[in-house]
């Protein structure tokens, strides 16, 4: 029988299968704290983890432990070279979130080119039409889409883009010519000379040493006026100060986010304030449909695993 700690709840459709499965059982931990998982988790042999941190603090003492299944792709938050070191696995839900994300890039990509936002309280305020000849509003026709990341969420989004028969270009040093070609897209080598051509711009690629601050003032500059931005990857990959002046001064024209520096946002963050952006509370994947589909593969993960049947892509590699 193996142990699993579900660290913060999923979707039910993920814990029937702990239920029906004869040879684990699971404990939802609702208490994160530091010290109450130090205290519960050297019991189980495998653990579900959404946004929880999981450092050397905690994991020291987990010596059953042999598999954490994240509950997103995102690895920011797990101890990665204590794992490594002590041969703990790390799972992720490669395949669940790719349409909800992607759809979720779409919706901010048109919600700012057509100033929905700005329409919306301008009616609500009793201004039907005295502003709405002064609000700039773009179509999709023909503008330049830069996709930064082609995992399975930028092969997603490259289908929408090309339906509004947007110009995609994608930047991914890992990914053959040949398949971005396939999909359509067309393969740059030099992310900044593109940056300064592209009407668009939406990241999908992990928060680490080489792209944190990719996003700063300087980048900022260096774009068109009339440009987009969004961000639905992590937070950090975007030096919020620089995008909140960047803003303000007009160097470009909108953004769209759905990932933070710090979560939940600080009250003190600018870009509350900044009716150029429109923020989402990292609910990119709150679909009905995302919610059971993830659950359900974070959930089949640590049976797969148990059973030597993991699909490699589920695999983070350390």
């Amino acid at each position: 029988m193996y142990k699993v700690a579900v660290i913060e709840e999923i979707d039910n459709d993920g814990i029937e299968l702990f239920k029906k499965h004869p040879k684990f059982e699971y404990e939802i931990i609702s208490d994160f704290s530091e010290q109450n998982l130090k205290e519960k988790l050297p019991d189980f042999d495998a653990c579900t983890l959404r946004t929880t941190k999981l450092f050397e603090n905690i994991l020291i003492n987990c010596k059953k432990l042999k598999v954490i299944s994240r509950h997103g792709v995102g690895i920011d938050n797990v101890d990665l070279n204590f794992i490594k070191k002590n041969n703990i696995s790390l799972l992720i839900t490669a395949k669940a979130n790719a349409i909800s994300v992607s759809e979720h890039v779409m919706s901010l990509i048109l919600s700012i080119s057509k100033n929905l936002h700005a329409y919306n309280s301008d009616v609500k305020k009793g201004n039907f039409k005295q502003n709405a000849h002064l609000l700039e509003s773009f179509e999709l026709d023909k503008k330049k889409i830069l996709i930064v990341g082609f995992g399975r969420i930028g092969k997603n989004l490259i289908k929408k883009c090309l339906a509004f028969n947007m110009n995609v270009m994608v930047y991914d040093p890992f990914v053959d010519e040949s398949i971005i070609k396939k999909h359509g897209g067309n393969k740059i080598k030099d992310f900044y000379s593109e940056i300064t051509k592209v009407d668009y711009l939406s990241l999908h690629l992990p928060l680490n040493e080489k792209t944190k601050n990719m996003i700063n003032y300087k980048t900022l500059q260096s774009m068109k006026k009339s440009s987009i931005i969004i961000n639905t990857a992590r937070g950090g990959i975007i030096n919020e100060i620089d995008l909140d002046k960047a803003l303000n001064e007009k160097l470009i024209f909108g953004a769209g986010l759905d990932v933070y520096e710090t979560e939940p946002v600080k009250k003190s963050n600018p870009l509350l304030k900044n009716n150029k952006v429109i923020l989402t509370p990292h609910s990119a994947t709150f679909t009905n449909e995302c919610k059971s589909k993830m659950g359900m593969e974070t959930a089949q993960n640590i049976i797969d695993f148990f059973e030597n049947k993991i699909d490699d892509s589920m695999v983070v590699k350390l």
